[in-house]
């Protein structure tokens, strides 16, 4: 993955990697896709229902942002315990309970009949997200130490492939049961699946991976005493608040120009299919690389003109300026997620700083449709609200350039 520089505080292995995988180690990666499937379909399914869903509810439109936030809250808030987690039941439990949560959260959904009802379903689900999201990156870096773009690659993949399905499937199960419940509540069956088929997969191993000794590169203080943690939550949030405010009102903006609701989950489908292809690609592409800087740039950029699209020429090409953006946040989510995971050679180090990193990240993330609404609500339309994303992603460009190899060994 990385060059045999001694600065890299992580040995290379370039020998496994140059190994073909294993039948096993397929079955894991096809494993981590159906799990990936799950995370996002609870927030994407809401958006291009939004117009429904508060006709039927009553909800306001700060009350419908918090469909989209409180579950990247309860993320966010979820992820500061993956450590805890972890050492009372260990990952594979740990991920289990999360799936089995989104499926509960889901299933629930088909009954729901007030805002309060549906808020309880998003909390319970991003809790069962945030368990997920925390625990997996420690296994796939400790089951792939040579492939960790390409694990992560694959899970970020999943990931925002299912934030499509949900935007482009939800509507047409909606039509077709006539119930906007359903379009909501089929999303358990995905759940189920997933949770039969990672059962399945650990049958007969250990539930949980122990910590017998202390890591060689342990952490003199906790991460939230350290600056580097910090700078990567709050990169990692400030970038994927762009996608949690366009997943909330980017079919709601199309829909106030015109845009019938099918053809604007049409266009948040095709956004995710952009982010699933760039999410897998870019940290392909950036994995014989020891610096990551100029790849996350690279994605930042794109996001940065995908946005410049929406403010300046909105009907000219909507397609092409939702995908630009969509191919920088997929690309930029998973590439962040890497770099943090660069910082440590052990797996439980870094497992630690991932959670931690999503944990800040998350709850970030999850303000930003508020703020977007309160932008929209000021501004009296939407281009405000992508001239706030804008210059979030501006400043991360800047941001970026810290994230240099020679401190990986630095920040301990």
């Amino acid at each position: 993955m990385n060059s045999h520089s001694s600065a890299s505080p992580t040995p290379a292995h370039t020998d496994d990697a140059s190994h073909a995988l294993k039948w096993r180690d397929a079955l894991w990666l096809c494993a981590i896709v159906v799990i990936g499937i799950n995370l996002r379909p609870l927030l994407t399914s809401i958006s291009p229902l939004m117009t429904t869903i508060r006709d039927a509810t009553g909800l306001s439109f700060y009350g419908a942002s918090l469909l989209t936030s409180l579950p990247v809250v309860a993320m966010g808030i979820g992820a500061f315990g993956a450590g805890a987690l972890t050492r009372s039941i260990g990952e594979t439990r740990g991920v289990a309970l999360g799936l089995l949560a989104i499926a509960l959260a889901c299933g629930a959904r088909w009954s729901t009949t007030s805002g309060a009802a549906l808020l309880a379903t998003a909390a319970l689900a991003g809790v069962g997200v945030a368990a997920i999201q925390a625990l997996l990156p420690a296994v796939m870096k400790q089951r792939f130490p040579a492939r960790v773009p390409l694990a992560m690659g694959v899970f970020s993949a999943s990931i925002m492939g299912g934030g499509g399905l949900g935007a482009r499937l939800s509507p047409w199960v909606s039509a077709a049961m006539g119930s906007w419940h359903a379009g909501l509540a089929a999303w358990a069956i995905p759940a189920v699946a997933a949770l039969l088929c990672w059962l399945g997969l650990n049958r007969g191993s250990s539930p949980g991976t122990a910590v017998q000794t202390t890591p060689a590169n342990a952490m003199t203080r906790p991460l939230w005493r350290k600056r580097r943690a910090w700078t990567l939550g709050l990169y990692f949030g400030i970038v994927n608040g762009g996608y949690t405010t366009l997943i909330a009102w980017l079919p709601a903006f199309y829909q106030q120009r015109g845009v019938s609701v099918a053809d604007s989950g049409s266009l948040l489908a095709g956004m995710t299919v952009f982010q699933a292809a760039s999410a897998l690609l870019l940290p392909l592409a950036a994995a014989s690389f020891r610096d990551r800087r100029p790849w996350l740039v690279m994605g930042l950029s794109a996001q940065f003109t995908g946005l410049l699209g929406l403010i300046l020429w909105p009907d000219a090409a909507p397609l092409l300026w939702a995908g630009v953006a969509g191919a920088g946040l997929g690309g930029t989510f998973s590439l962040t997620l890497v770099t943090a995971m660069d910082h440590s050679a052990d797996h439980r180090v870094a497992g630690k700083l991932v959670a931690f990193t999503q944990g800040v990240g998350f709850i970030v993330a999850a303000v930003t449709p508020v703020l977007a609404a309160i932008a929209r609500i000021w501004s009296g339309g939407f281009w405000a609200v992508w001239v706030m994303l804008a210059v979030g992603v501006a400043a991360m460009i800047a941001v970026s350039g810290l994230f240099s190899p020679r401190s990986y060994g630095e920040w301990y």
